[in-house]
């Protein structure tokens, strides 16, 4: 089904369109490099005639994550989603255009394993996609006790009821922000990557646990072209936080689609990488928007630079040191294998981890974030 989004930013950047350019397009219309080859055969073993279960569903990832998800006809697909408005939107989005599946919205929190509980066992997924996370640094900065809740106890939550009930296939939906990380949202994404893959190492396990890692993703909430659009028709300035910023990028669809090929292909234990190409200086980008835009850069309309916010970096990365780079039959598709953990030290950690977020000091959180995730660097600006 053909959506709506922004010109991809090869087209952008050889001035193939104009920024004003909304338009219907198709899954292959990515950010110029070729798009991925989709193993429907096995997508389709993993997915037809199943329950389904995606955390997260009415945010950017989660729900186009389940319209491809719909298109290989499962038996149910089990929307959870703590936001009333997006999952709503989703719910009502998916049964016009799917009618024949069974959709199931249940609003409630991945914090809350009593919840969680009660959902896996009365639904008894095969395959849950962990989308749930909260993304934005400069809030988790500030807000680092959120950050370890959602995003690591809500993790270990989701993967517990998972182990619990039986299911087959787990995909935690990473960052690359958890690549030497800089920040505490990055760190607690490192963590919960460790918490799901090394689950891989306790011999009673039974269910396929993994990750996909990827940068930027275009059109979702918060992200930065649209962000330029809205302040190219104010007048300006854009805002750009350094000159030398660079940053990865994918289309929402691209992401859903590397997802959904990691976990049918995944025997458990991997991270699954993107070959996203070269990264995009959002300088440059900012220029050619408003040149695109009719307009002359730093002339009608100025480029602000703004500083690096709270534990940003400067480039992003896909792969850490450790983690062996394994060719898959995809040749867009990466797949690394980290290095293994003691996963009872590591639940010995995160349980300390809890009992300081439960202050809410950021500084004691950082602590022990750095106990954890030793390249864990905090950024300085």
């Amino acid at each position: 089904m053909p959506y709506k989004t922004i010109p991809g930013i090869g087209e952008i950047i050889s001035g193939e369109v104009s920024v004003n350019s909304i338009r219907d397009v198709s899954y292959n219309d990515l950010l110029g490099r070729d798009n991925i080859k989709l193993d429907s055969g096995i997508i389709n073993t993993m997915l037809t005639k199943s329950t389904v279960l995606v955390t997260g569903a009415g945010g950017s990832i989660g729900s186009e994550l389940c319209r491809q998800i719909c298109r290989f006809n499962p038996d149910r697909v089990i929307l959870f989603e703590r936001a009333e408005s997006p999952l709503y939107a989703i719910d009502m989005e998916l049964k016009h255009h799917f009618p024949h599946l069974t959709i199931v919205p249940v609003l409630a929190d991945i914090q809350y394993p009593r919840q969680l509980g009660k959902v896996f066992d009365k639904y008894k997924p095969q395959s849950v996609f962990h989308a749930a996370a909260y993304k934005h640094v400069p809030m988790m900065e500030s807000h680092a006790w959120k950050a370890v809740k959602n995003n690591i106890i809500g993790t270990q939550n989701v993967v517990d009821a998972s182990r619990k009930y039986g299911v087959k296939r787990f995909v935690l939906v990473s960052t690359d922000k958890a690549v030497r990380p800089t920040n505490v949202m990055g760190t607690t994404k490192r963590i919960a990557e460790m918490t799901v893959l090394n689950q891989m190492y306790d011999e009673n396990c039974q269910t396929k646990f993994m990750a996909v890692r990827f940068g930027n993703v275009v059109g979702s909430a918060g992200s930065v072209l649209p962000l330029f659009k809205k302040q190219i028709a104010e007048g300006g300035p854009i805002t750009v936080t350094h000159k030398e910023i660079t940053r990865y990028f994918m289309t929402i669809p691209e992401a859903a689609q590397l997802i959904l090929q990691a976990g049918a292909m995944g025997d458990g234990g991997e991270i699954f990488v993107l070959d996203m190409g070269e990264p995009v200086k959002i300088d440059l980008l900012a220029r050619d928007f408003i040149r695109l835009s009719g307009f002359e850069p730093d002339v009608d309309i100025e480029i602000k630079y703004i500083g690096l916010r709270p534990g940003e970096k400067l480039y992003e990365e896909l792969i850490t040191e450790g983690e062996g780079i394994v060719p898959t039959e995809h040749r867009k598709i990466m797949v690394l294998k980290g290095q293994e953990k003691d996963l009872v030290k590591l639940n010995g950690n995160i349980e300390a981890l809890r009992a300081v977020s439960e202050e809410q000091q950021v500084g004691e959180i950082r602590a022990q974030l750095m106990a954890i995730v030793p390249e864990y660097k905090p950024a300085i600006h």
